[in-house]
């Protein structure tokens, strides 16, 4: 026989759970804005049917329904989209970051303009052309030690910029390792927290999107791969719960280190630990360049992990192995040395043809030897028109400080300082247009080196304009290609960010309508409850009061 409250009793079930669906909307709705909550919503389920088989189960036509319950309150969210936008969002970080340092160096650069160091060198190329027709004209040998000084203020001025952003990038550095190891401590507190909880039944799905959201912050900076892990031993751990996430660094192909990387370490044991984050320098270069990055006891030597850290790395400069030659790389060293280079050779092979030439009014000596006619060996005619620290040739380059005194000292003449001799300034305006390869300079002796000749800087090729404008051609086309790929990256990881959201974001409207519907629902399970309880008055007061 059927108890006459069981009617009450189911309807008490639907009267609560349509209410706890409620309270689920109202939470819902006062998150609508809150940055990375994810919708929630009841499961419900079917109580169990009365009655159940047995030996002394009443003879009734059939089972009967018993109501609903509110299984577990779940978050709505699809995984498959959060490892899709973090693969995204890693790319951004690494592309926004390249084209951040590019764009800076750009700025530093600043070709073509009229203060950039093509005017500047076409401006002293000019000032040379001039000279070579007027040698005696000491405006004109003015305006030359004046522009050469422009281009070494120029050539100074892109190192030293170049330089203090170089540095503030290696600051950068230093605040993403602290970020990255603060990040792991919160994930690895946050998956302590859910461990605490999920064993006892339930679902932290606020612990869930906090920890989510820290994910999705730690996959801009490395890239990663996240495993969810349920414990043997977890207690009466819900099927549906997410479990505690183990955390891997992995390449930009996908693929594991070998042996694996775990930045969060979690088994079927628990939880293991963090392993911390260390960026570390080589001691023999100046600045320090970056040696390695340590995961705890783990030494990766490239930069394949991508995301922010990589990006800064690759910019500020980090120390490569080519077979058995270790040497500094990266865009802000490369320009740093290709610079150097470039003006280390122009100017040893500038100064060369200077110091043959003769300066103004200067003559002809008799060798107290030879007795031949010769070019007087006083040092003062046998200036350098530039001079520099060797091995930091454009953070130094200045114009001869006796030459910027007295113009005179300018060798413009080949054969004597007399004023309609042109031939050297001819010579040095010429310069512009010879290769590397054919400076004279390479044929002479090397003081470091003896028995061997002077050798050219790595990398030299074509003039010296022909080189520069290379040089500023490639970094645009670096700067352009770290554009695109970062917009392409960004727009890429907003479409799965709105189908993310698509999916686990509050909709008001929706709410609305939910609102309604277990609003209804609740008010119909009121109404069974008041019919119910019409119909136990008239058992209790209206039955066998017939005598009365």
């Amino acid at each position: 026989m059927v108890s006459t409250f069981m009617g009450l009793e189911t309807a008490k079930r639907g009267l609560y759970t349509s209410q706890s669906a409620l309270y689920t909307m109202s939470q819902n709705v006062a998150n609508a804005n809150t940055p990375g909550y994810s919708r929630q919503r009841v499961n419900f389920a079917q109580t169990t049917a009365f009655p159940t088989p047995g030996m002394n189960s009443p003879m009734v036509a059939g089972q009967l329904g018993t109501g609903v319950q509110a299984e577990s309150v779940q978050r709505v969210r699809e995984s498959f989209l959060d490892v899709q936008f973090r693969n995204q969002a890693n790319k951004v970080g690494y592309y926004g970051t390249l084209s951040e340092s590019l764009v800076k160096m750009e700025e530093i650069m600043n070709e073509p303009t009229e203060s950039g160091l093509q005017a500047t060198l076409d401006k002293f190329w000019k000032s040379l052309q001039d000279l070579s027709t007027n040698t005696e004209n000491s405006g004109a040998r003015a305006v030359v030690a004046a522009n050469g000084q422009m281009v070494a203020d120029t050539l100074n001025y892109y190192y030293n910029s170049l330089t203090s952003v170089q540095k503030d990038i290696g600051n950068q550095i230093t605040v993403k390792e602290q970020e990255i190891n603060s990040i792991l401590e919160n994930i690895s507190e946050v998956n302590r927290q859910i461990s605490e909880v999920e064993p006892n039944g339930y679902l932290p799905n606020d612990l869930y999107d906090k920890r989510d959201a820290l994910v999705d912050s730690l996959s801009q900076l490395v890239n990663i791969k996240v495993t969810n892990v349920t414990p043997t031993d977890y207690g009466n751990a819900k099927p549906i719960a997410e479990g505690l996430y183990n955390i891997e660094l992995i390449t930009k192909d996908g693929q594991s280190y070998t042996p694996p990387v775990n930045l969060v370490s979690v088994n079927k044991s628990g939880i293991l630990g963090i392993t911390k984050v260390e960026v570390t320098y080589d001691q023999t270069t100046t600045p320090k360049m970056v040696d390695g990055v340590k995961f705890g006891d783990r030494l990766v030597k490239d930069t394949s992990f991508t995301g922010q850290l990589a990006g800064l790395i690759e910019s500020y400069g980090y120390m490569k192995t080519d077979g058995a030659t270790t040497t500094a790389a990266g865009r802000y060293p490369d320009m740093l040395q290709k610079l150097n280079n470039m003006t280390e050779a122009f100017v040893n092979e500038f100064n060369k043809i200077h110091r043959a030439g003769f300066t103004l009014n200067e003559k002809l000596v008799q060798d107290p030897i030879t007795g031949e006619m010769i070019k007087d060996p006083d040092p003062k005619f046998a200036n350098d028109f530039f001079v520099f620290e060797s091995g930091n040739a454009a953070q130094s380059i200045k114009v001869n400080d006796d030459i910027r005194k007295d113009p005179g000292l300018i060798a413009a003449g080949g054969k004597s300082g007399a004023s309609a001799d042109n031939e050297n300034a001819q010579k040095l305006a010429d310069l512009k247009k010879v290769d590397f390869n054919q400076y004279t300079y390479l044929t002479e002796d090397d003081p470091l080196n003896p028995g061997e000749k002077k050798k050219l800087p790595p990398g030299l090729n074509g003039s010296l304009d022909s080189f520069y404008s290379g040089l500023i051609g490639a970094m645009g086309v670096d700067s352009q290609g770290a554009e695109k790929n970062y917009k392409n990256s960004t727009i890429l990881a907003n479409s799965v960010d709105y189908n993310r959201q698509s999916v686990s974001a509050v909709s008001l409207d929706e709410e609305m309508t939910d609102m309604i519907r277990f609003q209804q629902a609740y008010n119909a399970s009121s109404r069974v409850i008041n019919m119910m309880d019409e119909m136990l008055d008239k058992i209790v007061n209206g039955l066998g009061a017939g005598g009365r």
